[in-house]
Formats: C-alpha cells, structure tokens, sequence
C-alpha cells in the first residue's frame, strides 16, 4: 500500500510539471504571437507605391470611355447641340461628325484627350485633397474649349450662339468630369481614404 501510494505521488508531481512546461510554452508562444503582430502594420495603414503614368492611362481611359458616353447620350437626348465629336472637328469635315463613325471617332478622340488630362493632373496636381481641385479643374478646361480655343478653331459655335442648354449641360458635364478624375487621383495619392466611414465590424 505504501508503494502504490508513493506511486501515486510521484505520477500526480509529474503530471504537475508537465502541466506548468504545457502553461509556460504556450505563454512564450502567445508572447512571440503578440510580438510578431506589433511588428507588421496593419493592411490598410500600409502604403503601397502606384506608378503614375499607367495609373493616369488607365484612369484617363475610362474617364473618357465612361463620361463620353455620357457626353453622346446628353447630344442624343439633346441637352446640348455640342456633338461627343467636337474635339475631332477641326481634323475631319464638319458633317462627318454627325455620322456614326464621327460619333465613335469623336468618342476615341474624347479619351485620348481625358489620358492627357489625367496625366496632366497626376504628374503637376495630384497632392491637392478633396473633390474641389477636380471640380475646378474640370472647369478650366471647360473655359479653354469653349471659351478660348473651341470657337476660333471650329471645334462649337461662341458662347452667345449656343443655347442656354447648351451650355449648362456643358458646364455640368466638365465640373463632373473634372471631379471624377481629380478625386480619384486623390484617393489614390493622398489620405483620403481615411476620412471615408469605416467599414461596419471593421
């Protein structure tokens, strides 16, 4: 009796240390754990770098695939008497314009021209925070094509010979142009991204 009690003992202060090893390694593992998490930022704090060239391309191009399609629904639905082929109209003859192919050549032209508006914007501008530098932005090039280029090269009529329409929906359309473009390079280069609302649960 007095064995199998010493036995007994001996196996339960066993087991004991066995237990304390068990707590002690799986602290120094919680331990190493939290380390290894303080040591990597977060996903959404690290910053990545974006090349600046294809990500204007890539912004121009569907700024000027999306926004000229708006642009030729607007003439379509006559909002403004201004053709999505206006930019084409001093290289091609003035009723070529109005023809599906001037529509889609007009199109083409159109995103060429939002390309170089965006690359214009990313590589000189894109520090600026907010929607209001796009919006303004938009609204320069309103004034240089319609007001300052666009008539003495053919591309629409003066100012006092559009419609009121006209040039409301024009104005309209440039000022959202502009902000789609300029708040996009914002989002993309500043901290932006931080005064949106945080996701739910996040």
């Amino acid at each position: 009796m007095a064995n199998n009690h010493e036995d007994v003992i001996k196996n339960q202060n066993h087991e004991a240390k066995n237990d304390g090893h068990i707590q002690r390694q799986q602290k120094d593992e919680h331990d190493k754990g939290s380390i290894e998490r303080r040591s990597v930022p977060r996903q959404r704090d690290a910053h990545y770098y974006t090349n600046r060239f294809s990500f204007a391309l890539e912004l121009g191009f569907f700024a000027g695939l999306f926004w000229g399609g708006i642009h030729w629904l607007f003439h379509l639905l006559h909002f403004t008497v201004v053709p999505i082929g206006f930019l084409a109209e001093p290289f091609f003859k003035h009723k070529f314009i109005y023809t599906a192919a001037g529509h889609l050549t007009g199109w083409l032209c159109f995103i060429v021209f939002s390309i170089l508006a965006s690359l214009l914007y990313t590589y000189t501008i894109r520090k600026l925070k907010g929607p209001f530098p796009g919006m303004v932005y938009g609204i320069v090039w309103w004034i240089i094509l319609f007001v300052l280029l666009g008539p003495k090269l053919g591309m629409m009529k003066p100012l006092n010979r559009l419609t009121w329409d006209s040039i409301f929906t024009e104005i309209c359309f440039f000022l959202l142009w502009g902000l789609f473009i300029g708040y996009t390079v914002a989002m993309e280069y500043t901290d932006e991204r931080k005064r949106e609302p945080e996701h739910a649960g996040a």
